[in-house]
Parts: structure tokens; C-alpha cells; sequence
């Protein structure tokens, strides 16, 4: 048995996030086809997070064990010929057996962009918030680096499964800031995992500041444990990417010499 490590590129539009869900396409589904017809039996593509529906990626990492010995190259060439044009796999590699891309994430980064012009172009607008009304934008950038550190992010977690488990809510932030690029401003954040919706709902806040309805001393309350303050609001998926996954690196047994392009 061998484990093969690669990135996954995707336009999640059309999908129901990365999860497998019964009847509906996500990005693990249509994965874990491929591959098993490939291998002749089920196998299971783990992916380092889940997505949600509408949720864009240039980078996941995902990790397949497979009896195949089919090079790593060929693997790439295989399954992105059958993928549908919305979703690329590059970078594959074969790794230690026992890498799991999810537990053994260290950092993820994750950016989303908000169109600020009066006109979002038709070409864009799979990709970003559109928000053209004023926003106090020098505001939202100072509040913006509050959310650095470690703090209990459960006024920023969406309801999900684990919540009858009361799991840890907290989260270190290492990177939080929005910054100004041309017709869009774009927030980044870098930090060691994320709950369902945390970062949305992060910008949500973070709109809500550039409106004038929320202060820096708004931000601060959210942070405080156990500050009962209900989640949200929330912005559309369409916006947000995972940019990157970091880890210790593994022990490459066999690098692919060549990447391919990485396409969203």
C-alpha cells in the first residue's frame, strides 16, 4: 500500500462543499469516484478540512492510499482527465503512509475578496462579495488585527455536529489583516484550524465595523469566553478561498518532477 499526497484546485460554485453528501456533488465525491474506478475498489480521499457549498480552494491538500503503482506524473494526468474543468489536481507526491492531511495540518490560510465598484463584472462575480455601498475601510483594517492570537472564537463558529461533544472553541490567529487591492479589498488570515463559517462570519464583523455599527471594544467582547454573543453576520461563500495548508513536511518518497498547472 502506498500514500499519495496532492493539491487540489477547485471553482466550488457548483458544488455542495468538499464533503461527501449523499445525492449531491462535492469535490471528496467526485474525487473518490474517479480514483476507485482507477484502483477497482472504494477508496477514500481524505482532504485537509471541509469547505463549505460555494466555498473556492487553490490549494487543498488531499491524500489517497492506493495499491496502484501508478507513477505519481501518470496519476495526475489520469485523474484530472476524467475531473470535470472546474476542479485540478497538481503537486502529487508519494508520502509516508501514515500522512493524514487534516491531523497533521500546522497552519491554513484562507482570503476573502470583496468587490468594492459600483459594477461587478460578470467574469468575477463567481468570485467575490459584492459589496459597492461606503465602508469606513481604515476601520475595518485596525479591527481586523484584533482577531490576532489565541482566543475562544465561539461567537464566530457556526452550529455544527461536534457542538453536543463541547469541543474547544479556541483558536490561534497568527495572521489577521484586509488590505487594498485595486477594485477589491482582501482580508488573509492565517491561523492553526477554523470552525464551520469562523472566517465568514469574521468578515461579517468586520463589515459591520466599516458600516459604524460595531466598535474595536464590539470585537473584544466577541473574543471574551463564554460572552453568549450569537454568531454572525455572515457573508456568501462566493468570496472566500483556502489559500494554503502548511505542515512539518513529511518524508517525500517520490516527488513529482512534474507540477502541472494549478487552475481554479
Amino acid at each position: 500500500m502506498r500514500r499519495l499526497r496532492f493539491h487540489v484546485a477547485y471553482d466550488g460554485t457548483e458544488f455542495h462543499g468538499w464533503q461527501v453528501q449523499p445525492g449531491l456533488p462535492t469535490i471528496q465525491g467526485i474525487l473518490e469516484e474517479i480514483v476507485s474506478g482507477m484502483e477497482g475498489r472504494r477508496v477514500s480521499v481524505a482532504g485537509s478540512g471541509r469547505t463549505d457549498a460555494g466555498v473556492h480552494a487553490y490549494a487543498q491538500v488531499a491524500a489517497v492510499s492506493l495499491e496502484n503503482p501508478i507513477p505519481a506524473p501518470n496519476f495526475r494526468r489520469a485523474v484530472n482527465r476524467l475531473l470535470p474543468h472546474t476542479i485540478r489536481i497538481s503537486d502529487v507526491e508519494e508520502v509516508d503512509v501514515d500522512f493524514h492531511p487534516r491531523f497533521q495540518a500546522k497552519r491554513k490560510t484562507y482570503e476573502y475578496r470583496i468587490f468594492r465598484d459600483e459594477i461587478c463584472p460578470p467574469f468575477d462575480r463567481r468570485f467575490v462579495h459584492h459589496h459597492p455601498f461606503p465602508l469606513d475601510e481604515a476601520a475595518m483594517m485596525a479591527a481586523a488585527r484584533l482577531i490576532e492570537g489565541e482566543h475562544d472564537f465561539a461567537a464566530f463558529a457556526g452550529a455544527g455536529e461536534k457542538d453536543a461533544l463541547n469541543s474547544s472553541k479556541v483558536r490561534v490567529i497568527f495572521r489577521s489583516t484586509f488590505t487594498r487591492s485595486a477594485d477589491k479589498l482582501i482580508y488573509q488570515v492565517t491561523g492553526s484550524g477554523f470552525l464551520k463559517h469562523m472566517v465568514r462570519n469574521i468578515v461579517g464583523v468586520m463589515l459591520e465595523v466599516g458600516k459604524g455599527n460595531l466598535s474595536a471594544g464590539d470585537i473584544r467582547r466577541r473574543l471574551e469566553p463564554e460572552c453568549g454573543i450569537r454568531p454572525g453576520p455572515s457573508v456568501p461563500p462566493s468570496g472566500l478561498f483556502l489559500v494554503s495548508v502548511e505542515y512539518d513536511e513529511p518524508r517525500i518518497v517520490d516527488r513529482c518532477p512534474d507540477p502541472g498547472i494549478l487552475a481554479v
